[in-house]
């Protein structure tokens, strides 16, 4: 079964060293069994977001990173995430990260041999909720859920980095 965050080191060196990020995100039905699960609390915050880069903080429980997102081409984009310390993460999220913070739950999900994110919106954004699963090239065939909706992939509404500037 594919992992969400596998490594998938991109071509060219203009993004050498970068993991690249090829992802299909859904909107999830109302009452969908998968929102009502466990999951891991995420807070998160940009410190950039430009049309070609955005530079999330996030903390995950206990964990922290720092993610540096470089243009969409086509399906895909380079991504490069450094762990950093969560008093750091903090820090950054209260001082420099515009509000309110992006805050949600995320569900794991296995369907169709793919582990599928499922993000359950709290705070301004209470009531939205995401599907997203990440794949090893723009046009691989997925088995869609029946509890996923319509897809949001490149719809910018929906991109977090813009959530975190919509209050």
């Amino acid at each position: 079964m594919k992992t969400a965050k596998e490594e998938k080191p991109a071509e060219g060196s203009a993004t050498r060293g970068a993991r690249v990020e090829i992802e299909r995100r859904f909107l999830v039905r109302d009452g969908a069994v998968p929102t009502r699960l466990p999951g891991e609390f995420i807070r998160q915050g940009y410190l950039v977001t430009k049309r070609f880069v955005t530079v999330r903080v996030r903390r995950v429980g206990e964990r922290a990173f720092l993610t540096i997102k470089g243009k969409r081409r086509g399906g895909a984009r380079p991504e490069f995430e450094y762990e950093i310390r969560p008093e750091e993460a903090d820090t950054m999220l209260q001082d420099l990260c515009p509000h309110p913070l992006i805050e949600k739950k995320r569900v794991t999900v296995e369907h169709g041999g793919m582990l599928w994110h499922v993000d359950v919106y709290g705070g301004a954004h209470a009531g939205l909720v995401i599907a997203e699963c990440e794949l090893d090239s723009p046009d691989q065939v997925i088995e869609l859920p029946d509890w996923v909706g319509i897809e949001i992939t490149g719809d910018p509404r929906f991109r977090n980095s813009r959530l975190g500037r919509l209050t």
